[in-house]
C-alpha cells in the first residue's frame, strides 16, 4: 500500500474509523433502529408518491423550504428561529463544528455519543470530556467548572444521552444553559421516546441549538436531520452545508412521513412500553441503568464476561452493542437496543444461556 500519511491531517491517522458490523442477523438489536417497518398500508402511498419524481434535477430550494417550514410549524417554532437540514443529525453535527474556528474548545459529559470526539479530532478542535458520576447522572459542579476553566466555544449534551440511556434532569440543563459565552448544542436524537424537550427554549436562547433525527424512529434508511436554533446560527451553518445534500427522494419521504406522524408516534409507544417490560427482566438477570431511549445498558455479573456474551449471543443470531473495549465507566458494559416483542424474548432466552 502506498504511503499517504504526510498528505493526511494528524487528527485523522490518529482515529479509527466508525465501525458497522457487517452482515444481517435474524435479530438485529444494536444500533438503536426501529424494529418497525413502514406499515404495509402506507407503503403503495409512499411509493405513490416517490413515483413521478424528477430523478435527473437537483432537489428545488422550493422543497427545502417547504421541509423547513413543516418542520417549523409542527414543532411550534417562532418566526426568528430558524431550520437547517442535515445528512442525518452527523452532518449537521460535523457542519456546526466545521462552522466553529478552528482553535475552539468543546466540551461534552462522557460517555456520551462517540462522534462528538471524533468529528473534534478530525477536524482539530481541542475535545474535553468531563466525566459523568458513577450512576450515569450529570456532574453540574464539575462540568461548570470545566467551562469556566477552559472557556469552550460549545458543550455538547444528548438529552436522552447516548449510550447510557440517561435524561438528565431539567434543572441541570438549564444551569449548564446559564453559563456564558458557550453555545450549547442539545441533540434529541431519541426524543421520541423520552418526549422530553429544549425545542422551546430557542426562542429566548440564542446560544442554544436543537438537533433532532428521524433515524430513530422507523427511518434511519432515509438519512435525514435537522437543527432549529436563532436565524444567526443558521444562516452561518447554511454557508457549510453543502448544496443538494438531502437528496430528492429523501425530502419526498420526509414531507410523507410528517403527514404520518400519528403512525410514528404510535410505533414509539410501543417501543417505550417494551422498554419497561425489557428492563423489569434484565433486573432479575443482571446490572441495568434505567433509560429513556429506545435501549438499555447493561452489566452482566462477571465483567470480564462482556465479550463471551455477546460473541455467544452473535453465535445465536442476535446482534447487540459491545461497549466494554470502551473501558472506564462501559468497562464490561453491553447496550441492546430495544425490538418487537418476540425479538426480546428470543434476546432474553439467549441471554439467560448465555450467562
Amino acid at each position: 500500500m502506498a504511503d499517504v500519511s504526510r498528505f493526511i491531517a494528524a487528527g485523522v491517522r490518529a482515529r479509527s474509523a466508525y465501525h458497522v458490523v457487517a452482515g444481517e442477523p435474524a435479530i438485529k438489536l444494536d444500533a438503536m433502529e426501529s424494529p418497525y417497518r413502514l406499515p404495509m398500508e402506507l407503503r403503495d402511498r409512499w411509493l405513490h408518491a416517490l413515483r413521478d419524481l424528477a430523478l435527473n434535477r437537483y432537489p428545488s430550494p422550493e422543497q427545502y423550504e417547504r421541509v423547513k417550514a413543516r418542520l417549523a410549524r409542527d414543532a411550534g417554532l417562532a418566526p426568528h428561529i430558524g431550520v437547517v437540514l442535515g445528512n442525518g443529525s452527523d452532518e449537521i453535527l460535523q457542519n456546526i463544528l466545521l462552522a466553529l474556528a478552528s482553535n475552539v474548545t468543546v466540551v461534552a459529559p462522557t460517555p456520551t455519543f462517540v462522534m462528538y470526539e471524533q468529528i473534534a479530532a478530525i477536524l482539530g478542535r481541542r475535545f474535553v470530556g468531563i466525566p459523568l458520576k458513577e450512576d450515569f447522572a450529570l456532574d453540574v459542579p464539575a462540568l461548570q467548572d470545566a467551562l469556566a476553566r477552559h472557556a469552550p466555544a460549545l458543550l455538547f449534551l444528548a438529552y436522552p444521552n447516548n449510550p447510557t440511556g440517561t435524561l438528565y434532569p431539567m434543572d441541570a440543563v438549564r444551569a449548564l444553559l446559564d453559563v456564558d459565552d458557550a453555545a450549547v448544542v442539545i441533540d434529541e436524537a431519541y426524543y421520541p421516546f423520552a418526549q422530553a424537550s429544549l425545542m422551546g427554549a430557542v426562542e429566548d436562547r440564542p446560544r442554544l441549538l436543537v438537533v433532532r433525527t428521524l433515524s430513530k424512529q422507523g427511518l434511519a434508511g432515509l438519512r435525514f436531520g435537522w437543527l432549529a436554533a436563532d436565524r444567526a446560527w443558521t444562516d452561518e451553518l447554511e454557508k457549510v452545508r453543502l448544496p443538494y445534500n438531502v437528496g430528492v427522494v429523501t425530502a419526498t419521504s420526509v414531507e410523507f412521513a410528517l403527514d404520518y406522524a400519528d403512525v410514528f408516534a404510535d410505533q414509539a409507544a410501543r417501543i417505550r412500553a417494551e422498554r419497561g417490560r425489557l428492563y423489569e427482566a434484565l433486573r432479575a438477570l443482571v446490572t441495568v441503568w434505567p433509560s429513556e431511549a429506545n435501549f438499555l445498558l447493561f452489566r452482566p455479573p462477571v465483567p470480564a464476561d462482556a465479550g463471551r456474551i455477546h460473541a455467544r449471543l452473535k453465535d445465536a443470531g442476535i446482534l447487540i452493542k459491545n461497549l466494554a473495549a470502551a473501558g472506564g465507566a462501559l468497562a464490561g458494559c453491553l447496550r441492546v437496543t430495544v425490538g418487537t416483542p418476540a425479538e426480546n424474548e428470543a434476546f432474553l432466552a439467549a441471554l439467560a444461556r448465555a450467562l
